[in-house]
């Protein structure tokens, strides 16, 4: 039965279209499904919300067991909204449906199954009961690659576009008829992280909402998949995601990307196994490092100020960020050989203070530890990747704008070492070191001015590349104020290649929006009173 929708037209008023719930003007229908939600995790939460919003009637979800003492994020939500909630651990048993489940299934009524993100195989007597079927979200343009491990092979691939289908399931999980597709650009150094933040996650969400309202009104396509290139690469396993070094640095960067963060690429460095996260291809020249022996590689890596550099058969270059032990502790590349020499520091009352209150932070979100000890482990206690967004989150707004990042939380997943990473971070022991700045003195009306003479690239203040400068004049009377380095076109890349690093990888493009807009209005607020002469704190 169609539900009716008032809404109120401005156009008269020659305003946007105004959505209004209670008066009377033109009228148009929409037409809403009974459905049942099957699969978990914040995209299926978001999914439910969405759906619900839209005036769709969410009959049950059907969702995975609790884990570690936690309810998943769409049960959560839909239990909050008193949605029948069912958490069934599998749904058959040597090939045939659990009657059980089936006829818990089939008591709600739904007209469509929705699986926005399942990882459980559901029997195509449950997939075929509904009315209209039931659609499934999958991450890849379809039928280029097929499979659960999709996303990470558009970037293993080196695919230009990546995207996601929403398609009609059949007996062939994710070979069924196309309903829609979306698509994106991929970016040099993209992660499986960066395009879910970026698309799969935000652009999906829509996409699923608008595949039902398709549906609901009878205007939802059924495109068949053509074989012609289909992949079917395997799901992707760490004992699989060693890093085969005779290949191009696009192509090892490709492998480490495609991996990052699950299952992660890896090899092995002095005997033991390492894995690698954050790789990025070098387009400047290779900065200076020590010398890191890599079984199987032909030529050493490099630990830079910046990270590990690698090298592929082509002579070409690329950089990785952090590094992984096997024993879950991760660190950043550039302190591979000062690993372990860090001292614990003594905390002063008022960093005492800051640890219980991130351990209440902790104990709020790791609900089924019944202490937080030094040794709790983030992860290994049930946290997942949403739960280090939380927590981050959590400590700017109780710790004074305390801003970390998601990977600070990745580095020290034991309270007492992240405890440690947070003091020195409030100390400010893990800046880089003071610039060092080179000036030329000149006296001008009673004051001394200093100036710099050398290029400014990637944070340091250096010679031009081959040495050349030239006189910069003072215009009042023609004489030479001191020789300023002539930047060459190989200072010119490096600049660029610097800038597009920084923008790409650095703190800012980490940064949440809000407290890019909170730095943005800081440093206005700073330059107007510097302009009306006031004092600055």
């Amino acid at each position: 039965m169609a539900a009716e929708v008032f809404m109120v037209s401005s156009v008269h008023l020659g305003l946007p279209t105004l959505h209004w719930s209670l008066h009377a003007t033109p009228v148009y229908f929409k037409n809403k499904l009974k459905l049942a939600l099957i699969g978990q995790s914040l995209f299926g939460q978001e999914v439910y919300n969405h759906l619900c919003k839209e005036g769709h009637r969410v009959v049950g979800v059907f969702t995975v067991p609790d884990k570690d003492g936690k309810a998943d994020p769409l049960a959560l939500a839909a239990e909050k909204d008193g949605t029948p909630v069912f958490k069934f651990p599998r749904w058959r048993v040597k090939g045939k449906t659990i009657k059980e489940v089936a006829e818990a299934y089939r008591s709600v009524g739904a007209e469509l199954n929705v699986l926005p993100f399942c990882t459980q195989f559901i029997p195509m007597d449950v997939i075929d009961s509904p009315k209209h079927g039931s659609i499934i979200y999958h991450p890849s343009i379809l039928p280029r690659h097929r499979g659960a491990s999709a996303i990470n092979w558009t970037l293993i691939m080196g695919d230009k576009k990546a995207g996601f289908s929403v398609f009609w399931a059949d007996d062939g999980l994710d070979t069924g008829p196309i309903l829609l597709q979306r698509s994106c650009d991929i970016k040099p150094n993209d992660t499986v992280d960066a395009l879910y933040n970026r698309f799969l996650f935000p652009e999906g969400i829509k996409a699923m909402v608008e595949a039902v309202q398709l549906i609901a009104d009878g205007k939802a396509p059924r495109i068949p998949q053509p074989e012609e290139g289909a992949t079917y690469e395997a799901i992707q396993r760490k004992e699989n995601a060693e890093i085969s070094w005779d290949q191009s640095a696009e192509v090892l960067h490709n492998w480490i990307r495609g991996h990052d963060k699950v299952p992660g690429a890896w090899t092995e460095i002095n005997g033991q196994i390492v894995t690698f996260y954050g790789s990025s291809l070098l387009n400047s020249s290779v900065p200076p490092g020590e010398p890191l022996e890599i079984k199987g590689a032909k030529k050493p890596g490099l630990v830079t100020k910046n990270g590990l550099v690698l090298f592929g058969n082509d002579g070409k270059a690329l950089m990785v960020r952090n590094l992984q032990f096997e024993d879950g502790k991760m660190i950043p590349a550039s302190q591979y050989f000062s690993a372990g020499e860090t001292s614990a520091v003594e905390l002063t009352a008022e960093e005492v203070k800051v640890a219980e209150t991130i351990k209440v932070i902790w104990a709020g979100i790791l609900s089924n530890v019944p202490v937080i000890e030094d040794s709790t482990d983030f992860f290994k206690s049930g946290a997942s990747s949403m739960d280090v967004v939380r927590l981050v989150e959590e400590i700017r707004q109780k710790c004074g704008g305390l801003q970390l990042q998601n990977e600070d939380v990745y580095m020290a997943t034991k309270f007492e070492d992240f405890i440690q990473k947070v003091v020195r971070k409030l100390r400010g022991e893990d800046q880089e070191a003071e610039l060092e700045v080179d000036y030329v003195s000149k006296e001008v009306n009673e004051m001394t001015v200093k100036m710099p003479y050398q290029c400014f690239i990637n944070g340091q203040f250096t010679d031009a590349d081959d040495g050349k400068t030239y006189d910069t004049i003072n215009p009042t009377d023609g004489s030479t104020i001191c020789k300023v380095s002539y930047a060459s076109l190989v200072d010119v890349d490096k600049a660029v290649a610097a800038a597009k690093d920084a923008f790409e990888n650095g703190e800012w493009g980490r940064m949440n929006a809000r407290e890019r807009g909170r730095l943005m209005y800081k440093y206005v607020f700073f330059f107007k009173r510097k302009s009306a002469n006031f004092d600055i704190d």
